[in-house]
């Protein structure tokens, strides 16, 4: 048995990527790797008891070249009875109508087709032929490009792929590697001229960068695959205790609302927090560019350790969070809006939004009533009637009890921690000579009071759960 045998089979074994009766796609370029790949299943295809079938996907940009591919993996398979699946996808028309980089495009347009082969013919995995100089590549790449933990756990000998599951049994094992064993073999298979161009970020890693690290040690490769493991284990247990958790600190009240008290999250450590701020992330996100973001962590990270009392952070595609002193709230970015000016009728209860109040004639209220609210007491000789709701002006002040002077509501509104984005719309109970009268559900002026007397003959209630 080949050496290369030998370590793809305790590879498969260690990770356990395939089942007794399982039918697998191979993804079949006709390159040296996906050849390798192929001749290596096909000869094991009895020991491990499965199925096998080959797809194969033209991009259509190398004209005859790669139809010629196609032709050559598909009479392959003849020879050796395996089931053959192919489609020829105009690559260039799709970027030229969509924009876009080409590999990316290359990629969604071959997996989807993937997908569709695995659909119709019942395919439990997809086998594709990635290596460990490829592991190598992406790690690097990754870390040109800032990338967070995830990018350099690189390439997964599993994953999950649509419904289904993709693996990679030939991680473990270089690039030259598979061309000896393809020689021993004595198996043919088509070169890619575009492989040797350095138009593509990939290609120049591997012409450039590679050969020098495997200069300093031929094992770097797989050296990328061990670490690559070790990150992915080490992650995948500290994730787990991440989702542990999240779901005792955040408290979930809404699709996409999140709130998180900001002393308990800052006594986890720092690793934890990290993930506790990409699990948040990837609930909000579906693009895992976007929840995986290096730079969008650790921006979320330092709103929880900033000394300001209110802060609020724009995120992308329409998210916001918001620092309230002790707690960081996660929502849909609301569209502010200034109250228009409203009368009010009395001895009615008037809706405001999530809060409802009520002003009117003290004997038409009833004890039970006046025990189930917090009731503020007032003459009517001291207020100029109609009365009315408006939001904030700037300069607005309020006359308190016990203070000579009066006081600027957006004093209070820091000092009663009220939410910065709710400040501009918050509802203002003024008189008809525009006095401010209350800032309902925070304060209300000195012609108010919390001891009913004979000499008050009305009342303000307020129904509100406004600032919880």
């Amino acid at each position: 048995m080949h050496s290369l045998e030998h370590r793809v089979l305790a590879f498969i074994k260690e990770h356990q990527l395939i089942e007794d009766g399982e039918k697998l796609l191979i993804a079949c370029s006709g390159g040296v790797d996906s050849m390798a790949l192929l001749s290596f299943f096909h000869h094991f295809q009895s020991y491990f008891q499965i199925e096998l079938a080959v797809a194969h996907v033209d991009h259509m940009l190398r004209g005859e070249q790669s139809a010629e591919d196609c032709e050559f993996v598909e009479e392959t398979c003849k020879t050796w009875g395996i089931p053959f699946y192919s489609c020829a996808i105009p690559i260039a028309e799709i970027q030229q109508r969509d924009g876009g980089n080409i590999q990316a495009i290359c990629r969604q347009e071959r997996y989807r087709y993937f997908e569709e082969v695995m659909d119709a013919h019942k395919c439990t995995k997809l086998v594709t032929a990635h290596h460990a100089d490829d592991q190598l590549e992406s790690m690097l790449m990754a870390l040109t490009k800032a990338s967070s933990l995830n990018g350099l756990k690189g390439i997964l000998p599993i994953r999950k792929f649509y419904d289904y599951t993709v693996i990679r049994p030939f991680l473990m094992v270089t690039k030259h590697e598979i061309g000896e064993y393809l020689h021993s073999k004595s198996i043919l298979y088509r070169e890619d001229p575009s492989n040797a161009k350095n138009d593509y970020t990939r290609n120049r890693f591997r012409h450039h960068v590679v050969p020098i690290l495997k200069e300093e040690n031929p094992l770097v490769s797989q050296h990328a695959v061990q670490i690559a493991q070790q990150l992915t284990e080490d992650d995948t247990y500290l994730m787990d205790l991440a989702k542990v958790r999240f779901s005792e600190l955040f408290n979930k009240f809404d699709k996409n609302y999140y709130k998180v008290n900001v002393s308990a999250f800052q006594k986890e450590p720092l690793a934890l927090q990290r993930r506790l701020v990409l699990i948040l992330l990837s609930y909000l996100y579906n693009d895992s560019k976007t929840f995986q973001s290096y730079v969008l962590c650790t921006t979320v990270l330092a709103l929880f350790s900033t000394s300001e009392g209110s802060r609020t952070l724009d995120l992308p595609e329409n998210f916001i969070a918001r620092r309230q002193y002790d707690e960081v709230v996660f929502e849909t970015k609301k569209k502010s809006f200034l109250m228009e000016k409203q009368q009010i009728v009395l001895n009615e209860w008037y809706m405001l939004g999530t809060m409802r109040i009520y002003i009117g004639e003290l004997t038409l209220c009833d004890d039970a009533l006046l025990q189930q609210y917090h009731p503020h007491f007032f003459e009517a000789s001291s207020v100029s009637f109609p009365l009315f709701i408006r939001s904030p002006k700037q300069g607005d002040r309020i006359a308190l009890h016990g203070m000579q002077h009066q006081k600027k509501v957006s004093r209070i509104f820091i000092d009663d921690k009220i939410p910065f984005l709710k400040r501009a719309s918050w509802p203002l109970l003024v008189d008809a000579n525009d006095e401010l009268l209350s800032i309902l559900a925070v304060r209300v002026n000195n012609k108010f009071s919390n001891v009913k007397s004979t000499v008050h003959s009305m009342v303000l209630l307020v129904d509100s759960n406004e600032r919880l």
